[in-house]
C-alpha cells in the first residue's frame, strides 16, 4: 500500500485539493519512445483490483512489455474518487517493469475532472512520468459533438476553461475523452492517443492494458 493512502473521502479530497497544484501542464520536450497503457479492474467478488501495463514502441505501435499486478480493494466506489481505488494495483504494475516508461496513457481522466486531478493526472504526479488520460465517457464538463469521421475532434469544457479534446477515434464510434494528465500539453496528448489509434475505438496501449487487465481468474 502507497504510504498515507486515504481510507475515506474528507482525507482523499483533502489530497487532491494538495496534488492538484502540482500537476504540470506543458509540452514534454524530451524523447518519447515508449508509452505505457494502464488500465485497472476491479473484482468485487474477490475483493481485488487488477492493473495491468501494456508496454508499446511509439514508432511501431508494437508491444514490447506488459505486467499484471492485484491488490486488495481497499477504497469504496465513489464517483470521482477512483484513483484511490486503482492507483494502489496500477502503481504495483509498474513497479514489476524492468524500465520505466516514458509516458502513461491511462484508461481515464486527467484534469477533466470536478477537481482537476483524475487517475491520469493523481498517477502522473505520483510517479512523476508524463501521464495523459483517455477515458471512454464524460465525467464533468461540456461539448458539441464531434463530426463522424475519425480524426473529428472539439472541445471540452468546464466553467469557461478547456479542460480535454473530444476525439472521435473511429468513424461513428463514440469518442474518447482526451486529457492531461501530467507534464505534456493538450495538443500534444490528442497527437500522441491519434498517433496510437490502429482501427480501433482505443489507442492501441490502452486497448491491451484493458484485454490484459481482465485476464485473471
Amino acid at each position: 500500500m502507497i504510504a498515507d493512502w486515504p481510507s475515506g473521502i474528507a482525507d482523499a479530497r483533502t489530497m487532491q485539493e494538495r496534488l492538484r497544484g502540482k500537476v504540470v501542464i506543458g509540452a514534454h520536450g524530451g524523447a518519447m519512445r515508449h508509452v505505457a497503457g494502464v488500465d485497472v479492474h476491479v473484482a468485487p467478488a474477490a475483493g481485488l483490483t487488477w492493473a495491468a501495463v501494456a508496454v508499446v514502441e511509439i514508432a511501431t505501435r508494437e508491444l514490447i512489455a506488459s505486467a499484471l499486478a492485484a491488490v486488495p480493494t481497499g477504497f469504496p466506489y465513489v464517483p470521482g474518487y477512483l484513483s484511490f481505488r486503482e492507483i494502489p494495483a496500477a502503481v504495483a504494475a509498474l513497479r514489476l517493469l524492468e524500465h520505466p516508461p516514458d509516458l502513461l496513457m491511462v484508461d481515464g481522466h486527467g484534469i477533466a475532472h470536478p477537481r482537476r486531478l483524475g487517475i491520469a493526472a493523481h498517477l502522473g504526479v505520483l510517479t512523476g512520468l508524463p501521464a495523459i488520460g483517455v477515458a471512454k465517457s464524460r465525467l464533468v464538463g461540456r461539448h458539441e459533438e464531434p463530426g463522424l469521421a475519425r480524426g473529428s475532434r472539439v472541445p471540452l469544457t468546464h466553467r469557461g476553461e478547456t479542460i480535454g479534446t473530444v476525439l472521435r477515434s473511429r468513424e461513428r464510434a463514440r469518442p474518447l475523452y482526451v486529457s492531461v494528465g501530467h507534464l505534456v500539453s493538450l495538443d500534444q496528448a490528442v497527437e500522441l492517443v491519434a498517433a496510437m489509434l490502429t482501427g480501433y475505438r482505443l489507442p492501441e496501449p490502452t486497448r491491451l492494458a484493458d484485454r490484459l487487465s481482465r485476464m485473471h481468474p
